[in-house]
């Protein structure tokens, strides 16, 4: 009884499956002639006993299952029927149990056998099975310990169940809280930029509006002078009006330019900060993908009749619909494939403005978007990918931060990648940049999903 104790507290000092298999083996081998050790861990969403470690003359065998429904194994037997199962000569009792004796994959088999249901408060939880090479290797001494063993065992692996059901919950938890964190954070700085951009948004539109005012009472000045001299000659005087109509009217040009620009920032930040309202449904990401890379592609067409691009999908005929917020995702895909868009045509004007030493031009380079989706499992990934002229190293961990932009000055805003990693954040998400400078750019999405 005291070595049974002992042998119970070090298979249950264990929180590992395959630890304590091993355990059980060391010890068991060490009362019994156990050649053969095995732990069968039933499984109810494949109805299957699961061997995870089963140890031969010492030896790790390969993982592998039984069926429950195969009536050809002692394993389903004895935890269907939750009955001990002992054989001291396989040869003259397996007509007992099954229909065939069974056959060994390779090398000789075990003739004496016992199985043991593990149960664990009345639940059945798995089998154990020992096995011997030799005809009554089990007595009735060995059959006692061998229960008491399983009951340890039992108890230990169901430990293990339980703490890797806790470790998962934990790692679920972690992650809820971060999207609430990120929640949070978006609905405070929608807060504070909506008091802020509310403050600017009044002067900037009384700046906008005059420039535009003023830039039309410039031109009715400029119809009254030539009704003017239509009478009186020109003077010195006159031209030298003339050039500071000129400036002005330039300067509020440039007034009008950037006071549109900052209004189009003061836009972005409330996009940026603003917190969806929208509820999270089942989407066909596919679908959505495919309805944004065309937005993008007609919406640049209609802007630059130039436009001259391809592009090309890949979609996966197995991706399940996806909880998200389509219309957020939707924003950030158009993002994506815009600046893909962007990026290889600027790849393209710099090609046409140059050549090589040996005074090639590349004038073939042919602009080239591709989308693609895959199912990873737990998750599903969306790739956007271009052949532009890619990011440099020094810059790749800028390009997340908000007002951060390689595009020229007055054609954007630097929120938009900013705005895409927070709306993909909130969705339990991440958003991976990988570009080679030279060779193109390439962002993956990797979104969460539940079936």
């Amino acid at each position: 009884m005291e070595l049974l104790g002992d042998i119970g507290r070090k298979i249950t000092a264990s929180l590992s499956a395959e630890k304590i298999i091993s355990t059980v083996y060391t010890n068991v081998n060490a009362l019994m002639e156990a050649s053969i050790l095995g732990i069968g861990i039933y499984h109810e969403d494949t109805q299957t006993l699961d061997f995870p470690a089963t140890y031969e003359n010492g030896a790790p065998l390969a993982p592998y299952s039984n069926s429950l429904q195969d009536p050809n194994r002692l394993a389903a037997l004895c935890f269907n029927t939750g009955n001990e199962i002992v054989i001291n000569n396989l040869n003259e009792e397996y007509s007992k149990y099954l229909q065939k004796i069974p056959t060994a994959s390779g090398g000789e088999v075990p003739v004496s056998l016992i199985y043991l249901p593990l149960k664990v408060k009345g639940n059945k939880f798995g089998v154990i099975t020992v096995q011997s090479f030799t005809k009554n290797a089990f007595s009735e001494y060995h059959l006692y310990m061998l229960r008491t063993i399983a009951v340890y065992t039992a108890i230990a692996l169901e430990n293990s169940e339980s703490y890797q059901n806790l470790q998962q919950t934990l790692s679920s938890l972690k992650a809820t809280q971060s999207q609430l964190i990120q929640s949070e954070k978006m609905a405070s700085l929608g807060e504070l930029t909506a008091g802020i951009a509310h403050e600017i948004q009044n002067p900037l539109n009384f700046v906008n509006n005059f420039s535009e005012v003023s830039a039309e009472l410039l031109e009715e000045i400029r119809e009254a002078r030539n009704e003017r001299r239509e009478t009186i000659p020109r003077t010195e005087a006159d031209k030298m009006e003339d050039e500071i109509l000129d400036d002005i009217k330039k300067n509020l040009e440039k007034i009008h330019h950037h006071g549109k620009r900052a209004d189009s920032i003061v836009k972005g930040m409330l996009a940026h900060s603003r917190l969806s309202s929208g509820e999270k449904l089942p989407t066909d990401i596919n679908e959505l993908a495919d309805e944004f890379l065309r937005l993008s592609y007609h919406g640049l067409r209609a802007k630059d009749k130039s436009f001259n691009a391809d592009y090309k999908t890949d979609f996966a005929p197995d991706l399940p619909k996806v909880n998200v917020v389509s219309q957020d995702i939707g924003r950030v895909l158009l993002n994506l494939i815009n600046n893909a868009f962007q990026a290889c045509l600027e790849r393209k004007r710099q090609h046409s403005q140059s050549s090589d030493p040996v005074g090639y031009r590349e004038e073939s380079f042919q602009p080239l978007v591709q989308i693609s989706t895959k199912n990873l499992g737990d998750k599903i990934e969306i790739k956007v990918s271009d052949n532009g002229s890619g990011i440099p190293d020094s810059i790749k961990d800028k390009i997340f931060q908000p007002f951060f932009t390689t595009k020229p000055a007055g054609q954007g805003t630097g929120l938009g990648l900013s705005l895409s990693y927070d709306i993909v954040k909130a969705h339990g998400g991440e958003i991976i940049l990988k570009s080679e400078p030279g060779k193109g750019t390439e962002f993956l999405i990797k979104l969460p999903f539940k079936e």
